[in-house]
């Protein structure tokens, strides 16, 4: 789970004291990464947490000096980076899946061959855009700094697909710009068709299976922590 390279060989250590730096590194990882997985066995993690810190600074101690500090020092960084991963990846999944499913329930009906409503949809939208808010409130709490939220269009496979492909990325764009309209920053929202790449129903050989594929998803994607 967690990533660790090799140990470089340094002049001047003896092969013991070399095993005790990377087991050293290794077991701080461990130690500051475990809070991230805090939703697990807590009890466990505990124990885990505290084995592994008594682990490492009696490591520290057989080492000492610049040696003990850096290999310290490393196994810190590297436990932030995978705890930060980690932690990243599990709003991403739990905002997805509100977005998702409030897409789902608040779609908007287009016009046969067209990116214009068929009807109105201010409700729709503006449900979708209290669904952002949260979710954005979500990713600040969580220490995400780089994201943008996705619309996607998908069509059924009647027809021809480029005109389909087209026909999907309009009527995604027209999601985003009653979207921004209601207040969403332009900047964390953009726009893909994906014609009938991503049927939900296949084939859809009946009416309303085709009527399931036309739609369009929300949700977000993480650029960097």
């Amino acid at each position: 789970m967690l990533e660790s390279g090799p140990a470089r060989p340094i002049r001047g250590r003896t092969p013991t004291s070399e095993s005790i730096l990377n087991k050293l590194a290794i077991l701080v990882a461990c130690c500051v990464s475990l809070p991230a997985f805090a939703q697990f066995d807590t009890s466990a993690l505990q124990k885990a947490a505290e084995k592994a810190n008594t682990d490492a600074s009696k490591a520290a101690e057989k080492v000492g000096g610049e040696d003990g500090k850096a290999a310290l020092e490393k196994g810190k960084d590297a436990a932030k980076t995978n705890a930060n991963a980690f932690a990243a990846k599990q709003v991403e999944a739990k905002v997805n899946d509100k977005l998702m499913d409030d897409a789902r329930k608040n779609q908007c009906v287009f016009k046969s061959n067209s990116d214009q409503f068929q009807e109105k949809c201010d409700k729709q939208l503006q449900n979708l855009v209290d669904s952002l808010i949260w979710a954005k409130q979500q990713l600040t709490d969580a220490g995400v700094t780089g994201f943008k939220f996705e619309v996607s269009g998908h069509t059924d496979s009647k027809g021809n697909a480029k005109k389909n492909l087209a026909l999907s990325q309009k009527r995604a764009a027209k999601i985003v710009k009653e979207l921004v309209a209601k207040k969403v920053p332009p900047k964390e929202i953009i726009a893909i068709g994906m014609g009938s790449k991503q049927m939900l129903e296949n084939p859809d050989d009946t009416k309303e299976k085709q009527a399931k594929n036309r739609r369009f998803e929300l949700r977000v994607r993480i650029e960097k922590l």
